[in-house]
């Protein structure tokens, strides 16, 4: 479905599929079952412009919009979600807030290095206490002298045993979400320490952590934003990673629709392909549906962000439709395989285990859901 898409913006999705298909596929399940994908494959992506789309040239990035960041997250979710995670949290979610709310100087400091993935970046938010619940986060850092000292925990933080920053985000003052203030955290810090998490149901390849602050000293320098600015930060930055996960999930979709119909059309029963039942025909049906729907959300979330216009409610939007058709996507296209659907040998059982969390992470989809009700009635449900 290339409705609306310029020539420049066809040409890096193919470029992207192409290269993806030749770097990525052949080996997402070796990585799944290593629970590591081989970062040799990162400065390859970083090469193609993966992880400097959307930040400017004059840092580093290779410019481009937002429709083409969508394309590239939806190729990246269709080959190994587990690669668009490694991109939206490092070049997106720590990149992007870097960008709008960095000083020039960490401008300079951080972001050529991110978009050329010479270094990684994770986000520093999620606690073993507070998930949803971001505003009450414990972590805290304490002003001494002309430094911080932060102590804290943090859980499910993906790259966080790859990244060479983890962007922050710690109590300053008691005052609820606007006592909650962001740092640039270099992961080398005294201190600071990282422990993968193993044995995911899906995203294996990625490498998730729980992060461990035992008074690290970072200057007033490493300090993004002004102090109690930092769940603004975070949230306006989740808006965007919205637009990322929905995006991925878009490619899940499409993934499962191409592996069902290539399935469906080989396989044969009763004398025929099974392509050719009606009820077979019927699951492919509402897998299509989910793909160009989702897409199109995407696509117009995407297309806000260009324009300059709000986008958040239209982020939630493509998050929570996108992930969950993900889910019912995968279910449907193991429905198709039957037996094989649940084995390796075809890719989705991956699939359905990766689109699982999608409908958890960078909001639920009933946090989505109360942001959309909000929206629409005036009325907040938070409170």
């Amino acid at each position: 479905m290339d409705l609306s898409l310029s020539e420049e913006q066809q040409a890096f999705r193919e470029l992207a599929r192409d290269f993806l298909e030749r770097e990525a596929v052949p080996h997402r399940m070796q990585w799944d079952h290593d629970e590591s994908v081989d970062l040799a494959i990162v400065p390859k992506m970083a090469d193609l412009g993966f992880f400097g789309l959307t930040i400017p040239e004059e840092y580093g990035g290779v410019g481009g919009d937002y429709v083409t960041y969508s394309l590239a997250m939806e190729e990246l979710g269709r080959a190994d979600s587990a690669l668009r995670g490694i991109v939206s949290v490092s070049s997106g979610l720590v990149g992007k807030s870097i960008l709008f709310h960095g000083s020039e100087e960490q401008k300079q400091e951080w972001l050529p290095q991110l978009a050329a993935a010479t270094k990684l970046g994770c986000f520093g938010l999620t606690e073993p206490g507070t998930g949803s619940d971001a505003g009450s986060l414990t972590s805290r850092a304490t002003r001494d002298g002309a430094d911080w000292v932060i102590t804290g925990q943090k859980l499910f933080i993906t790259n966080g045993t790859w990244a060479d920053v983890a962007l922050v985000f710690a109590r300053t003052s008691d005052d609820g979400p606007r006592g909650v203030t962001a740092f640039l955290v270099p992961t080398d810090s005294p201190g600071f320490e990282a422990r993968e998490i193993k044995h995911k149901l899906g995203l294996r390849g990625q490498a998730t952590a729980e992060l461990f602050l035992h008074d690290v000293r970072v200057p007033d320098s490493a300090r993004l934003g002004e102090v109690g600015q930092g769940f603004k930060i975070a949230m306006g930055t989740l808006d965007k990673g919205r637009l990322a996960v929905a995006s991925g999930c878009v490619g899940i979709v499409q993934g499962c629709l191409e592996a069902s119909v290539a399935y469906a059309t080989q396989r044969t029963q009763f004398g025929r392909p099974i392509a050719s039942f009606q009820l077979v025909q019927d699951l492919i049906a509402d897998i299509s549906l989910d793909a160009d729907a989702a897409r199109l959300l995407a696509w117009r979330c995407a297309d806000l962000i260009d324009r300059g216009e709000p986008y958040g409610v239209a982020a939630s939007k493509a998050k929570l439709f996108a992930s969950e058709a993900a889910v019912r996507a995968a279910d449907n296209a193991i429905q198709v395989h039957g037996g094989a659907g649940y084995v390796d040998d075809f890719p989705v059982a991956k699939y359905l285990r990766d689109a699982r969390v999608m409908t958890l992470y960078e909001g639920t989809s009933q946090i989505q859901k109360l942001l959309i009700g909000r929206a629409e009635t005036g009325i907040n449900a938070f409170t």
